[in-house]
């Protein structure tokens, strides 16, 4: 590795490592877990992801995303039982890559692909929010002017520090700055140390304390399902934006079994579970990171902090990592899904609010499902309006239709009525030349013309069937001679 590409992937390591300290810790407080436990897991799954996964450069730990879906679980069964869900859920992960189904990301059309990213991005910013706040209640007076400047400061730092130079990574130097300015001056804000002691020891190996039988598998499977179903979306489609911003590509199938891999052994020894983040690996290809090192160093970083440099980490001000996301929540949000709409088709257009404002409201596993459904709905839709035929009398008095476009099922009734077997001549010839059968329904729809003609007294020929369209008729015995 060159110089110049091992210190961009050390210092991008060391950014996102501040960057990942108070989400992790968040997100193990919403899900009613102890702090250590989120850490923890952003090391080991940061760190395994970066060493075995199949994109480089993109950061997974501890999210948010799959920290709400076991919050029911922590409060009716314990921490016993979320552990293993974890390791379910890395089971169900791995077999997936396993299988190749991490393919299975080309099905997600690209305005759903927008509103994952605005949706994720309001999330990320609306998520900053909290730290405005003291316990219930909003800052007020010195405190909110002093949160509010210093944000304001460590954002300015991060887009003015680029067109000086980009020797290190901006949001580094805003967080190291703003620190700085804050201990030198004795500023009375809110750090890191005010959200949770991260002092700790090496994680150590346990399997989960629970009843191994049916009942406990009947408890945590639906959990671990939906666990792995939210983690796997929000990984493979991190991926592909990864993919983007670096113009390179990743591979999907060895992601999914370096999380799957990665969640079983934070499980084992007492981690959450998690897949990418967005943010993260926002922060870390914008602070130059493309490496495998940049994710390790992360990684590593994390589990440095809470064994020797806790003291010194508990100080950073929270107003300086607020000030970074509300800037990677700017940069994640696409700004080009504004400028286009009134130039894609409104259907599309709805896609994005649609995914954007589920994903806000609801989880992402639920907003990229009704992205796809409205996708797939829209193109059925277009589709069965493409089929259109062309019809003529022959010089032997039989008719002949050639029909052009998809037939399934969206568009059996379309080709239906193309036909009048009642007034008809009674030899009728369908050229298929331009027609491709696609599932049952078209088999079913040709069969029923079949029969209407043939309860008119006269013949439908069918021809020019293609290889494939044959062997879907045969198989489901039906004639086409």
């Amino acid at each position: 590795m060159k110089p110049i590409r091992l210190r961009a992937d050390v210092l991008a390591g060391l950014t996102t490592s501040f960057a990942l300290l108070p989400e992790c810790i968040a997100f193990a407080l919403v899900a009613h877990l102890n702090p250590l436990m989120g850490l923890y897991g952003a090391f080991i799954i940061c760190t395994l992801t970066a060493l075995f996964g199949g994109r480089p450069g993109m950061v997974s730990g501890a999210a948010g995303s799959m920290a709400v879906v076991i919050v029911a679980l922590v409060v009716q069964h314990g921490v016993q039982y979320l552990l293993a869900t974890v390791l379910l859920g890395g089971l169900i992960m791995m077999v997936f890559g396993l299988l190749r189904l991490g393919k299975l990301v080309r099905m997600v059309p690209h305005p759903v692909m927008l509103g994952f990213v605005n949706g994720l991005a309001i999330i990320i910013a609306m998520a900053q929010l909290e730290h405005f706040k003291n316990g219930e209640d909003w800052l007020s007076g010195t405190p909110l002017y002093l949160m509010t400047g210093l944000v304001a400061l460590t954002m300015a730092i991060v887009y003015i520090l680029p067109r000086l130079t980009r020797a290190v990574p901006p949001a580094l130097v805003a967080i190291l700055g703003v620190g700085l300015l804050v201990y030198l001056f004795g500023l009375p804000t809110r750090t890191l140390g005010d959200m949770a002691h991260i002092a700790g020891g090496l994680p150590t190996f346990a399997l989960p304390d629970i009843p191994w039988n049916m009942q406990t598998l009947g408890i945590i499977a639906p959990y671990a399902i939906l666990m792995a179903l939210v983690g796997l979306l929000e990984t493979l489609l991190t991926l592909n934006l990864t993919d983007e911003i670096t113009e390179t590509r990743g591979y999907p199938d060895r992601e999914c079994v370096a999380l799957g891999a990665a969640n079983m052994v934070s499980g084992a020894f007492g981690g959450m579970g998690g897949c990418a983040m967005i943010g993260q690996t926002v922060i870390n290809l914008s602070s130059g990171g493309r490496g495998r090192l940049s994710g390790i160093v992360a990684g590593v970083l994390i589990l440095l902090f809470i064994l020797f440099l806790s003291p010194l980490i508990e100080r950073i001000p929270l107003a300086a990592l607020v000030g970074v996301m509300f800037v990677v929540s700017q940069q994640t949000f696409a700004w080009a899904s504004l400028r286009v709409v009134n130039k894609v088709p409104l259907n599309d257009v709805l896609v994005i609010i649609a995914v954007t404002t589920i994903t806000v409201f609801t989880d992402l596993a639920t907003a990229v499902l009704c992205g796809i459904i409205i996708a797939a709905l829209n193109f059925a839709w277009q589709q069965a309006r493409e089929l259109y035929a062309d019809e003529h009398l022959e010089a032997d008095g039989s008719k002949l239709y050639r029909l052009h476009g998809t037939l399934f099922f969206a568009s059996t009734t379309p080709f239906l009525n193309r036909f009048d077997p009642a007034n008809d001549p009674a030899r009728v010839t369908l050229d298929c030349q331009h027609l491709s059968f696609v599932d049952y329904s078209a088999i079913a729809a040709l069969k029923t013309l079949r029969e209407r003609y043939a309860k008119a007294g006269k013949h439908l020929q069918v021809f020019h069937l293609s290889e494939r369209c044959k062997k879907l008729l045969k198989r489901a015995g039906v004639d086409h001679d």
